[in-house]
């Protein structure tokens, strides 16, 4: 009889326990619900429905007929998809690397400087403002009668020209997101301790020694960020494109087409499965990136 009563009292301290850790867990989790739940409204339920569309024959307004990966398939004989591809591809061969470089070359150049503050400040005022109104400048200014035709002679003709239009893009888009590279990389300066450099100098590192060796190696973590986002601002570059040359071919972005597809020829089912493709196709690059720069760092 006393085992059987030490073994209840044991029964009932081992529930006990279970029941005081499963009321000490969901306070953490509660804190998160709010978010969790947000993200499967406003992301997870859109992102199944565009999937669910992208099944679909749909032009937006009656009953759409199922294809099942019809869509799919057509993407592979797009060749206004490939065409939009290309574009996109040098669009961020033109832009990725000025990017990075530029944001990089800054950010070590005005560390530490008198001028740091000022020029970072000028440099991420254009992305406080919004597309469209930046957009809008850059038309007055570009214009065949605008400031800067007027102030040189030279007509920009990126109305006709392909290589003008799409210079003017990328022009625009360093000019919009510069800024952003270089707070991003100058907060990865001042996470380096500065005994570091110092050691480094006390050994006779020159300046140019220590950029190479010593500062761009632990940037990598910085770079491998805005690596990932400058392709993203190449994937989803649309708003620009539309505004400045009204989606011309020689501009035609995948954002671009994407969106001229759904809203514009009214495929909403092809443009959803498009919608899925760029996803994937953000994703992938995202990966290879970063698997590619950690190798480096590894090695």
């Amino acid at each position: 009889m006393a085992l059987d009563g030490e073994k209840d009292i044991d029964h009932i301290r081992l529930e006990r326990r279970r029941s005081s850790a499963w009321v000490r867990w969901p306070a953490g989790w509660w804190g998160l619900l709010p978010s969790v739940f947000s993200l499967l409204i406003f992301i997870g339920y859109p992102l199944l429905q565009v999937i669910g569309f992208s099944v679909l024959d749909w032009g937006g307004i009656a009953v759409g007929k199922f294809v099942g990966v019809g869509n799919y398939h057509d993407m592979l004989s797009d060749s206004d998809l490939r065409e939009s591809l290309f574009t996109t591809l040098k669009f961020a061969v033109l832009t990725l690397p000025l990017y990075v470089l530029l944001s990089v070359f800054i950010a070590l150049e005005i560390e530490g400087t008198r001028f740091e503050r000022p020029v970072k400040a000028l440099m991420f005022l254009p992305g406080l403002i919004t597309v469209a109104a930046s957009a809008v400048s850059w038309y007055t200014l570009f214009s065949d009668y605008g400031v800067f035709t007027a102030l040189t002679g030279i007509v920009w003709k990126w109305g006709s020209e392909p290589w003008a239009a799409l210079f003017l893009i990328v022009a625009f888009t360093l000019w919009q997101h510069l800024g952003y590279g270089i707070l991003v990389f100058s907060a990865g300066l001042k996470s380096i301790p500065s005994e570091v450099l110092e050691a480094a100098r006390v050994d006779g590192a020159s300046e140019g020694q220590i950029k190479g060796k010593i500062i761009l190696p632990l940037l990598r973590p910085s770079l491998v960020f805005l690596g990932v986002v400058g392709s993203l601002f190449a994937l989803q570059s649309y708003t620009a494109v539309f505004l400045l040359t009204k989606g011309s071919q020689q501009t035609r972005v995948l954002g671009y087409y994407l969106y001229k597809v759904a809203f514009e020829d009214y495929r909403f089912g092809y443009g959803a499965a498009l919608s899925v493709f760029v996803l994937l196709l953000a994703f992938s690059i995202a990966a290879l990136q970063g698997r590619f720069l950690s190798r480096g760092s590894a090695a």
